[in-house]
């Protein structure tokens, strides 16, 4: 194949691979330099662990929460692109481990939950994660279960950890609860702004920007809801909300009252430990929003989001829906299409709704990217004694762990 200029003369199908864990220690340019050395032993693929952005201080890449960059702590474009040349120069390719069956949800880095988060079924990436928003319990019929709290939900509200901030920025509420990020319905900011205006109202009369904000408050307030299913009302509600939080953005960094006023009012509303009736209103607030704050040890009996195995902070995804497929593998298709990437380890099929399915359409893909015939392509498969690989698979085989168990039993 051709890799950025490059013609590499390496074979399709690896003869020996060498993995490489990559992370924050152990980037793209400490790659670049052991090349010679996996060359020397005879090594003709570098097998690498997910590279996509993932979780910030991840070790293992198996938490992307963004699958459209190349993760920023092991490199950049050019590093990722040095070492590619040197892998080219040493007539060697690489293969890279994927993950389509989930993401890192979680924490306050992953765009798409966050979206979910703050728009219930109305986000339009509600589709992308296996999610039951018909739940069989109440509490949680259009809601999502979040088992991220440490203790039980009264105990940590009323300890004051719920902290609700506003962004100026970008003119947004969310809920913190240390580093995971709750963003608020846009429906539910009237509830906090109302005494805000009350009290510019109150401070000499009101300011002649007041008017802008209270009809701000009347638009918020006018959204359609989370559990709309006509199309046009959800992208209204979407587009509703974006410009709405521009305009609030915008009064708030031309008006530094205002900053002052919202402040104040989310300090009243984060209440005081010990008093267990100043959490009232904050409590009201989450009960209003797409989900609920849980104890994570409910997860088991209470879960309604498909995770990896019981991972919380993995949520599964709907790999069988077109817009997630494109949308997950644009990046990696980009890289086939340059010659950067020269074979494919697909983690964990058997987590999919349709394995056989995604792998057909992996393969249509690699070939409309311009991929050879023979592009190696292969999948993380527990393979037991009696079980044999699905022949209708239009894979290369298995990463081995059946081989492996033979090869470690003849030589321990």
């Amino acid at each position: 194949g051709r890799v950025l200029g490059a013609v590499m003369t390496c074979p399709a199908t690896p003869h020996a691979t060498y993995r490489l864990q990559l992370n924050r220690a152990f980037g793209f340019a400490a790659a670049r330099e052991i090349v010679p050395y996996l060359h020397a032993l005879g090594i003709s693929h570098c097998y690498a662990s997910p590279y996509l952005k993932a979780r910030p201080g991840s070790l293992h890449g198996y938490d992307i929460v963004d699958h459209t960059e190349l993760n920023p702590e092991l490199g950049d474009r050019q590093t990722y692109a040095d070492c590619v040349r040197t892998l080219a120069a040493h007539d060697m390719g690489h293969i890279l481990d994927m993950v389509p069956n989930h993401m890192g949800v979680g924490g306050a880095d992953n765009v798409w939950w966050l979206d979910v988060l703050e728009h219930g079924e109305a986000s339009v990436h509600a589709a992308y994660f296996d999610i039951d928003w018909q739940s069989f319990q109440p509490t949680l019929r259009g809601r999502l279960l979040l088992p991220v709290l440490g203790g039980h939900y009264g105990d940590v509200l009323e300890s004051g950890e719920l902290q609700p901030r506003y962004a100026a920025e970008e003119g947004s509420f969310s809920i913190w609860y240390h580093e995971h990020r709750f963003p608020l319905d846009p429906v539910s900011y009237p509830g906090i702004l109302e005494p805000v205006v009350a009290a510019l109202g109150g401070a000499g009369g009101g300011d002649a920007r007041l008017p802008a904000l209270q009809q701000l408050i009347g638009a918020l307030r006018g959204l359609p809801a989370r559990d709309v299913s006509d199309p046009q009302q959800r992208r209204q509600r979407i587009d509703g909300t974006a410009r709405l939080k521009r305009e609030l953005a915008a009064l708030t960094q031309i008006w530094p009252a205002l900053a002052a006023h919202i402040e104040a009012a989310l300090e009243a509303l984060h209440g005081t430990p010990g008093e267990a009736a100043s959490f009232d209103r904050l409590h009201a607030l989450l009960e209003a929003q797409a989900y609920r704050l849980a104890y994570w040890r409910v997860a088991a009996d209470e879960i309604n989001y498909r995770r990896f195995f019981d991972i919380n902070d993995l949520a599964g995804l709907r790999m069988e829906e077109p817009a997630v497929f494109a949308d997950t593998h644009r990046l990696a298709l980009e890289l086939i299409t340059t010659g950067s990437l020269q074979g494919l380890r697909i983690d964990h099929p058997d987590g999919l709704r349709d394995p056989l399915g995604y792998l057909r359409r992996r393969r249509a893909a690699i070939a409309a990217a311009g991929g050879p015939d023979d592009f190696y392509l292969i999948v993380e498969k527990i393979l037991m004694p009696y079980e044999h690989l699905p022949e209708v698979w239009p894979v290369d085989g298995t990463t081995g762990y059946d081989f492996a168990a033979s090869v470690n039993g003849l030589f321990v």
